[in-house]
């Protein structure tokens, strides 16, 4: 039996909540309060990210990116996306080379 990954684990907690009490639910309020303000949320998230990397802070820049990839399955969640999605997105890309791939992109 395969062991379900934290990611998978957090993802179905979002989606659950997502409905929720936003009095009781971070998930719930941040759902309410629509598509942009997740989106808002995540990109402070990053830039907190990157300040905590650039500054050389290891535990900070954990705590950051905890923070960002929570956000960024918020924002998937929003969007109607899976872990599964953007895995096998992944999984399509695995050994090609970035510079080839960014020239395939049609979007």
């Amino acid at each position: 039996m395969a062991q379900e990954h934290m990611i998978d684990r957090l993802f179905t907690t979002i989606q659950s909540r997502k409905g929720g009490d936003p009095e009781k639910s971070y998930v719930a309020r941040l759902h309410e309060r629509g598509l942009n303000k997740i989106a808002e949320k995540m990109g402070e998230e990053a830039i907190e990210t990157i300040v905590a990397a650039v500054a050389k802070d290891k535990t900070e820049t954990v705590a950051e990116s905890a923070d960002l990839l929570f956000h960024l399955m918020m924002l998937w969640s929003a969007k109607g996306v899976t872990p599964d999605e953007v895995f096998a997105e992944l999984a399509r890309r695995e050994g090609i080379s970035g510079i080839e791939e960014k020239k395939a992109r049609t979007t």
